[in-house]
């Protein structure tokens, strides 16, 4: 078991996405979420029966999961016992910060990861016990 938990794209349609991954692979959906961060609305759902999860999220131009140019894989999110140390970790690694939700109070991190055309997602492993079925799920553990 490893600290894997989800795979996203970034969809200009959310529910033509979830139709259709219902459609050719069975996929059941949780209930659509609305939300905002900074500047951007944005619409998240994440699948049943995971981990892992698939997650879709529909956000505007110029947000973080922009799908202005279409569909795309966005990014692998992973638990980590602390947000902090994992994105210095991953910054030292050469895969650069490309956006935090922690200014806006949201402990999770993007870094890019060209060699796979994504980011990476750490989030931190203290919004567990919130997050969809409790299921508690190992984290990468930062030294």
């Amino acid at each position: 078991m490893t600290a894997f938990y989800h795979v996203c794209f970034a969809v200009a349609e959310l529910e033509r996405a979830m139709a259709d991954l219902t459609a050719s692979a069975g996929v059941e959906w949780r209930e659509i979420r609305r939300d905002r961060i900074g500047d951007w609305d944005f619409r998240i759902v994440f699948s049943v029966g995971g981990p892992p999860y698939f997650e879709l999220i529909e956000a505007g131009p110029g947000s973080p999961w922009d799908a202005s140019d279409g569909p795309h894989f966005h990014h692998l999110g992973f638990w980590s016992s602390s947000l902090t140390a994992g994105s210095d970790r991953l910054d030292r690694a050469g895969f650069p910060s490309e956006f935090s939700g922690c200014p806006y109070g949201r402990s999770f991190a993007y870094h890019r990861v060209d060699s796979i055309g994504a980011a990476l997602e750490l989030v931190d492993a203290s919004r567990q016990p919130g997050f969809l079925d409790g299921i508690p799920m190992p984290a990468i553990e930062e030294g």
